[in-house]
């Protein structure tokens, strides 16, 4: 059965989904308004600004169509997108989506000019191999509920979230090669 993924791109950084999931065999779309969420198997909130992507997800009448997709379909949030899917955030201009039970902390690792890369230890495969993370003002997380799963750490914090079809990252893997993480999160669609 062929899946279609949809990218949210109301702000940010989402070609570089299309082009991991392109390397995978995985169609893609990129969704701008609620309808186009129908046809989808599962959504990726891709990094950005999440003051802004809050703003237009709530502007575009987007907010309680995607809490609805998530309670049947897999999301997987980077960056902006893992703060999105926070069930609360340390800004108050940012409304999360609450589809995963954690507090999200904006810009934990730093601002822009605080961007770094890290080889990290994923914990759900075997594979010894690291993989080189890229963190943008990149999100910490905190108040993780009952269920979540810790999929990676950076410096014994957890960078890496999942809970049943879900999973949250506060960096980025769409800026890499390695799609082992595009691919952790599509073998949990059924």
């Amino acid at each position: 059965m062929s899946k279609i993924i949809g990218i949210l791109a109301l702000q940010g950084a989402y070609q570089k989904h299309v082009d991991s999931l392109s390397r995978l065999g995985i169609e893609s779309r990129l969704i701008r308004k609620t309808a186009e969420l129908d046809d989808c198997d599962g959504l990726i909130i891709p990094g950005g600004e999440s003051t802004t992507m809050s703003l237009l997800i709530n502007q575009s009448g987007m907010y309680e169509p995607l809490q609805q997709f998530s309670q049947s379909k897999p999301v997987m949030g980077v960056c902006a997108g893992m703060i999105m899917m926070a069930s609360s955030v340390d800004d108050e201009r940012v409304t999360p989506l609450r589809i995963l039970p954690f507090k999200a902390l904006r810009n934990h690792y730093g601002r822009q000019v605080n961007s770094f890369t890290a080889d990290i230890r994923l914990n759900f495969t075997d594979d010894e191999e690291p993989l080189h993370a890229h963190f943008i003002r990149a999100p910490g997380v905190t108040d993780l509920g009952a269920g979540i799963e810790e999929l990676a750490q950076y410096d014994h914090s957890p960078i890496m979230i999942g809970m049943n079809k879900h999973i949250a990252l506060s960096f980025h893997p769409e800026l890499t090669a390695d799609t082992r993480i595009h691919q952790y999160w599509l073998s949990k669609f059924s």
